[in-house]
C-alpha cells in the first residue's frame, strides 16, 4: 500500500538536499509520487534525483533558495514544465544559529529567519497560488506539510531564535489552513525531535550532545524512519479532513 500512496502526485521538497528533506524525498518518491528535489546545493539534489529515477521513481532536481522569491517561483515553473501542477509540498528546509542570544551575530539570526520563517512561507505560498489556479478548490487535492519542531514546545538551551522560529512555523500552518480552508488546500505542521542528520550530526558526537541525549526521557535520538507514515498519511488523499493540525512526533523529547 505504500507503495501507491501517492501515485499521481507531483510533490516539492524544499531543502531536499541531506537530512530529512533527503528521506522525504525517497519516501515519497517510493510511494509513487513524481518528486521535485529542490535546495541551494543542486548538485546534491541532482544526485539524489538520479538515484531515485534508476530505482523507477520519477525525480527532477532545481536550484532552489527559499529566502529568495524569483528563485522559488523558477522552480516550481521547473516543476510545472516537467511534470505539471505541483499539488504536494514539504516545506523542509530550514537552519540553526545555536550559541549563547547574547552572543550569537545579526548575520546568524537574519539567516535563521530568513529561511525558518520567511523561506516556509513562500514556499507554502507559491505552491498555494499554482493550486488554486489549477483547480484545487474543486478538486481538494492540495496538501501542503510544514516541518516544524518540538522547539517550538519545548526550551532548548542555546537554540532560542531556532525555537522561536519553529513556534512561528506552528501557527502559520494554522493561519494558512483558516485562509485556505475553502480552496482545497489542507495544511498541517509536523514537528520532530532530535534526529541524527548532517546538521546536528557532530553535536551529538560531542561529550555536551551524549549528554543531551542521556537527558531525554527514552536516552534515545529519534529514528529518522519514525516520520514517515505521518508525513505519507498527511500527503494523500486520506487525509483529506485534517487541516490545522500540529503534530509533535518527538519521541518524547519535550516531555
Amino acid at each position: 500500500m505504500k507503495m501507491q500512496r501517492l501515485s499521481g502526485r507531483t510533490c516539492l521538497i524544499s531543502g531536499a538536499s541531506s537530512g530529512l528533506g533527503e528521506r522525504f524525498s525517497r519516501l515519497v518518491a517510493q510511494a509513487g509520487a513524481n518528486v521535485v528535489l529542490a535546495a541551494r546545493r543542486k548538485e546534491r539534489v541532482a544526485a539524489l534525483a538520479a538515484e531515485i529515477c534508476d530505482a523507477g521513481g520519477k525525480a527532477l532536481a532545481v536550484a532552489m533558495d527559499v529566502t529568495d522569491e524569483p528563485s522559488v517561483i523558477a522552480a516550481y515553473d521547473a516543476a510545472a514544465a516537467e511534470f505539471g501542477p505541483v499539488d504536494t509540498v514539504i516545506a523542509n528546509a530550514g537552519v540553526s544559529a545555536p550559541g549563547r542570544s547574547i552572543e550569537v551575530s545579526f548575520e546568524s539570526l537574519r539567516s535563521l529567519f530568513d529561511t525558518n520563517v520567511l523561506g516556509v512561507f513562500l514556499t507554502a505560498r507559491e505552491g498555494a497560488r499554482r493550486l488554486i489556479a489549477a483547480g484545487s478548490r474543486e478538486t481538494g487535492v492540495g496538501r501542503i506539510l510544514l516541518v516544524g519542531s518540538m522547539g517550538a514546545i519545548a526550551p532548548i538551551a542555546g537554540e532560542a531564535a531556532y525555537c522561536t522560529s519553529k513556534a512561528a512555523v506552528a501557527w502559520l500552518g494554522r493561519n494558512l489552513a483558516r485562509e485556505w480552508a475553502r480552496q482545497g488546500i489542507n495544511v498541517n505542521v509536523i514537528q520532530p525531535g532530535f534526529i541524527l542528520t548532517e546538521m546536528a550530526g557532530d553535536w551529538f558526537a560531542s561529550e555536551g550532545g551524549k549528554a543531551q541525549i542521556a537527558g531525554f526521557p527514552r536516552r534515545a535520538l529519534q529514528p529518522i524512519e519514525s516520520l514517515d507514515e505521518q508525513v505519507l498519511y498527511l500527503c494523500s488523499d486520506a487525509s483529506r479532513q485534517i487541516t490545522g493540525a500540529t503534530f509533535t512526533i518527538d519521541d518524547g523529547q519535550s516531555l
